[in-house]
């Protein structure tokens, strides 16, 4: 899976343990135990990630009421807003596939 800089820096880092995305039929096949290459978008470096878990919600309202800021990208000072998704996805799309957050740890 392709990252933007910041959240690739984040999981790297161990600070973002999950990522977001539109629970597609891409990412409807993914399970506890898969393991996940996630690309730097801007430099190419890549990551090795286990799958531990996925959970599924109806919207990003919801699935930011049950996971830590910190634990899906945001720093400490920043606030949570799950409009923020809108600049990477559709509010049809959100509708029609639902949403993913994937919780992983660096292999």
């Amino acid at each position: 899976m392709k990252l933007h800089n910041a959240p690739f820096h984040g999981i790297k880092s161990g600070k973002k343990t999950v990522e977001m995305r539109l629970y597609d039929e891409k990412r409807s096949k993914i399970r506890a135990d898969d393991l996940i290459e996630f690309s730097n978008a801007d430099t190419g470096e890549k990551l090795l990630c286990r799958v531990l878990n996925t959970y599924l919600y109806p919207s990003f309202e919801e699935l930011y009421r049950h996971h830590d800021k910190i634990s899906i990208g945001y720093k400490e000072g920043e606030n949570a807003d799950p409009k923020d998704m809108l600049a990477y996805y559709s509010q049809e799309k959100i509708d029609r596939y639902g949403v993913v957050a994937i919780a992983v740890d660096i292999v």
